[in-house]
Order: C-alpha cells, then structure tokens, then sequence
C-alpha cells in the first residue's frame, strides 16, 4: 500500500508547541522512546523511512502530517493554520520533490493535513479552525487535476476531521460518535468509538494492518473481530500535544 514513510525527530523544546489537552507536562525521554518505537514500527512494515532532524524554532514540526498533504501523484505544501507552524512546510519540500511533483497552497488559504483524509480515490477535507474554505478549495482544485474526488465535511470539535474520522479499508471508518449520522459519510460501512475511547479513532491504517494507540482495549477487540491485524503504540506524550498515530508520518 506504501513505499516510503516521512517522519521527523521530536526536538528538546517539543513540549513548547501548542496543545490545549490539558494532560499534564509531556516527557522528552518518554517521546523519544515513543517516537523511535513507532518508527521502528514503519519499518517492521517493510516501509523506507525518511527521518528527519528536529526543526529548530518549530517545535510541533514533527506533527509531519500538517505542512503536506502527499498522494500517488501530487505532493501539496500546505499553510497550517496556527501561525506559529508555519514554515514548516519549507523543509519538508526540499525532502518531498525527491519523491513527486510539488503544489502549494496559496494565501489566504490554510490547510492542515490532518483535516485531509484519502479514501481510495475521494478525499474528504475537513473545514476547522486549522483549515479554511479557501484552503480546502484550493487543495480540492489541485486534486482534481489528477482526477481525484473531493468533498468538504464541517469539523464539528476537536483539533483535525481525523481526529475523529479515519479509513480502515473495505469502506469503513472507525470514528467517533459526534460523526456517525454526517450526510457525506453515509454510504460507508462505520465502526463507532465509545466516548472514553475516542481518543483510539486516530489509528492508522497501512493495509495490513492497524496501528492503534495503547489502552483502549475494547475498540481493539472489536476491530481485530472485524478482521483487522492491531499493533498497539504508546503515544501518551504525543497525546498531551494534541496528536496521534496519523500526526507522526506522511506515507506514500
């Protein structure tokens, strides 16, 4: 399904990024232990793994999802919504033209990646505090191009749409309760998370299998009845930052 996964380093200073979890002071020790497991994970799937160093100045810069949205034809740098993360995506251009052709997103248009979610041939682009109509529509402009589908969806809380929403292959979803009756994701078969679960709908699909953060016993079990292989991944630290599973990787 992928080739090639980017990641990137979490620096010293990662704890100053921007985070409204309210979960306590994250660990450096423990996120570089966590961090380096989960790419350790990537490349037990068989996947390349570009890391790169700490972005300095940039401390949520290994939230790689964000500045990039990456498909099998077209690599678009985005403008992240919050000020302080943009930037960015400069860095990861000079890594993604190795790789594909390159967009940008222009101002006064804002994407961030985790508000963009690919399924098959279709891509659903979730218009939040991080990105704006005029950055979904520029994105769904450039999809285009190469012939592929695309859909706004209204976020309805939380940081990112996969935050709440995620593809886990053969038309499903695993998502939280808040989406389960969206017009636009009515056609597909959906697996709903409990509420002190939701957090595990951030999981990461890689075709065969799924990557699930550690801890939610129940939606583990009940994904592993529906067929799917689960590797569970301590992301404790990078939940006190606001991410997850899908933040720490762009996959290609």
């Amino acid at each position: 399904m992928f080739t090639y996964a980017i990641t990137r380093k979490p620096g010293v200073d990662f704890a100053d990024g921007l985070t409204q979890a309210g979960l306590g002071k994250p660990s450096y020790t423990r996120i570089t232990e966590q961090h380096s497991a989960y790419v350790n994970a990537l490349k037990q799937r068989q996947l390349q793994v570009v890391e790169l160093e700490p972005l300095g100045e940039h401390p949520d810069a290994y939230f790689v999802e964000d500045p990039a949205v990456v498909t099998p034809d077209i690599a678009v740098i985005t403008i992240p919504g919050a000020p302080s993360r943009q930037g960015e995506g400069d860095s990861l251009k000079q890594c993604l033209q190795q790789f594909r052709e390159i967009a940008q997103i222009e101002p006064p248009g804002t994407v961030d990646g985790g508000d963009v979610l690919m399924v098959e041939n279709h891509f659903f682009i979730g218009v939040s505090a991080r990105t704006n109509a005029h950055g979904a529509h520029q994105l769904g402009r450039i999809l285009e191009r190469f012939g592929y589908n695309w859909t706004t969806i209204t976020v309805q809380a939380g940081l990112h749409f996969k935050s709440d929403v995620n593809y886990i292959g053969n038309d499903t979803l695993l998502m939280t309760s808040r989406y389960s009756h969206v017009t636009q994701l009515h056609q597909f078969n959906k697996i709903i998370l409990k509420d002190d679960e939701a957090y595990a709908a951030n999981s990461l699909w890689l075709g065969d299998c799924l990557f699930m953060p550690q801890g939610f016993p129940e939606i583990k079990n009940r994904v592993e009845r529906a067929g799917h292989h689960v590797i569970q991944l301590d992301v404790s630290e990078v939940r006190k930052m606001d991410g997850g599973l899908t933040c720490l990787s762009l996959r290609f």
